[in-house]
């Protein structure tokens, strides 16, 4: 059965709310309509890497046949191989099953059924409702119409059955060349809807598919193939995305024209043949992101182009980039529940999104220190092989998470952006002769500030007040904390500062020549001296951090390497980009 695993649902997941897709499965199942079936399907295209829009519809499909009792296929149309490969379907299963969904049984491919496709094409040749037609693609474009004119009935429609069939075979057989014919519906050209005026259903393609290698060499359509893989697969609640809304006649037109009891192969429980009831198409609508580029044309132009790194670089909308950014999977999954399921189109602000990531690592990160610009403090008044274990919480709401141990020496780092010579007003964080509280530890003051023959600053002398490890000073306030970490002990590491990739709401916009030009120059500032406090490397059971004061990040397990950490920040405390 298709499921989420019950330890990794939200609480808000166990709370679903209603919307309209519910609801008519609730009174399809209700009147038994399916015979009390939920069946339903995710069916990606392998020609690109899935991205945060799909996963709008993996959470769907997946969890109303889950919540029902029912099973949800994993099926790839794979019905274009000039554009796909096994690489996009490696990606696609692991990113479902690191979403936490599981598919009915084995994966199934389009491809599985393209005999049963054939022998459905002969079946409405047969009926004299699908001809061979020799129209070029310009000539077949010319013959179509426009939305104000109809179309034009190709010379070809009135072939006989018989040299319909001949040709069809024969281009199965491989004796054409790419474009010399296509077989096409038999509907209206005159219909309002383009859709209906005689759409393609096969073309021929020399070209070797990754599941079928070199068998065929006559590939269906996209629209042909998938309503009639829903009804082979006994699907009940065929879900997709508004986009489909008007290819909805010529999936139910397919479906009808066909012989149903040849499609139809489901059995209940003791084995015996149910009513079958064709599947249903029902389109919502799918997942926009303002700040955001979601069109696999465009994620793949930028992949091949060198925009960014590859499908999984952190800063594309890619479940694997969002992954690796240090994304969870359920903040994925209940960005995905609070955004809804409606038919009316809109743009979903990222800010959702951000909100989503920060709440669950709010609750679920461990908390370390990371000095990401470093400035060496020496405490003077220690021995130089001064070493001390410090206890310090791993979460501040959270005492199941335990502590973790922190070296604390003599010298150690803190940020530079936590020391000013010359303070503005306001600033509540070291100053010369000033005091702050070191994270866990100590109250210091600081001395003397060394700089260098540049003149920038290269160290401070401090002093730390003994008696205020746990408590406060005697006799004084001090206002500020900042966070530190060993100079012997501390870890060097890379960090990489991710942001918005665009600058501007709507990258795709009609009105921008060149979504380059709208690329935020800051999305990605990498930072190679960094230092971390050790005991983040002893925390093997999680992958995400909140380097305190800093930000949410998780370590880069692509490019990390033992003697150089590469962390990735996900998110940062506060919404930075809110006017």
């Amino acid at each position: 059965m298709a499921e989420l695993e019950k330890d990794s649902r939200s609480s808000s997941e166990a709370g679903t709310p209603s919307n309209f897709i519910r609801n008519k499965i609730a009174q399809d199942l209700a009147s038994n309509k399916h015979e009390g079936r939920v069946h339903t399907r995710f069916p990606p295209e392998p020609n690109g890497y899935l991205h945060i829009g799909h996963a709008k519809s993996i959470c769907l499909n997946f969890s109303v046949a889950a919540e029902n009792g029912g099973l949800c296929n994993l099926r790839f149309d794979d019905t274009n191989p000039a554009k796909e490969s096994q690489e996009y379907v490696d990606a696609i299963k692991d990113n479902i099953n690191w979403l936490g969904f599981h598919w009915n049984d084995e994966v199934r491919y389009s491809s599985g059924y393209f005999e049963r496709l054939y022998d459905f094409a002969v079946q409405l040749i047969e009926k004299g409702l699908a001809y061979v037609d020799s129209l070029s693609a310009e000539q077949a474009r010319e013959y179509r119409g426009s939305l104000t004119e109809p179309g034009t009935n190709s010379p070809d429609r009135e072939r006989s059955i018989e040299e319909n069939l001949d040709l069809f075979a024969r281009m199965r057989a491989g004796e054409f060349e790419d474009g010399n014919y296509s077989l096409r519906a038999k509907i209206d050209m005159a219909s309002p809807n383009i859709n209906m005026r005689d759409p393609v259903l096969y073309r021929i393609r020399h070209i070797a598919h990754h599941q079928t290698g070199k068998e065929w060499c006559i590939y269906p359509t996209y629209d042909y193939t998938h309503c009639i893989s829903d009804a082979i697969e006994n699907i009940t609640h065929s879900l997709c995305t508004l986009e489909f809304e008007d290819h909805r006649p010529l999936y139910d037109w397919i479906l009808h024209n066909l012989d149903i009891a040849s499609l139809s192969n489901v059995s209940d429980l003791e084995g015996q043949a149910i009513n079958y009831v064709l599947p249903e198409q029902t389109e919502f609508a799918k997942l926009k992101l303002n700040y955001t580029m979601m069109g696999k044309r465009n994620l793949k132009e930028m992949v091949d182009t060198g925009v960014i790194e590859g499908w999984d670089d952190p800063r594309m909308p890619t479940l694997a980039g969002m992954r690796r950014r240090g994304f969870t999977a359920r903040s994925i999954r209940n960005f995905c529940e609070s955004v809804g399921v409606s038919r009316s189109e809109s743009v979903v602000d990222m800010s959702m999104l951000e909100h989503a990531i920060r709440d669950d690592l709010d609750k679920s990160a461990p908390r370390a220190m990371c000095v990401l610009n470093p400035l060496r403090v020496t405490l003077v008044n220690l021995e130089p092989e001064h070493r001390e274990i410090l206890s310090l919480q791993n979460h501040p709401k959270e005492e199941s998470m335990g502590r973790r141990e922190v070296p604390f020496t003599r010298e150690i780092y803190i940020d530079r952006a936590d020391f000013e010579e010359e303070p503005p007003a306001g600033f509540k964080r070291l100053i010369p002769e000033g005091e702050v509280r070191l994270r866990g530890s100590y109250v210091i003051k600081c001395t003397e500030v060394i700089k260098g023959a540049d003149g920038e600053i290269s160290e401070l002398k401090c002093t730390v007040d003994k008696d205020t490890l746990g408590k406060k000073p005697e006799g004084r306030k001090v206002k500020g904390v900042v966070h530190w970490v060993s100079t012997t002990e501390g870890v060097k590491a890379t960090v990489r500062l991710y942001d918005r990739l665009f600058n501007v709401e709507n990258p795709e916009s009609k009105e921008i020549e060149d979504y380059r030009d709208c690329l935020n120059p800051t999305s990605l500032i990498e930072l190679t001296e960094c230092v971390v406090e050790p005991s983040v490397f002893a925390e093997s059971d999680s992958e995400n951090f909140q380097f305190e004061r800093e930000g949410y990040f998780c370590i880069d397990r692509k490019d990390s390497t033992e003697t150089n950490p590469v962390f990735n920040r996900t998110i940062t405390l506060r919404d930075s980009w809110s006017s």
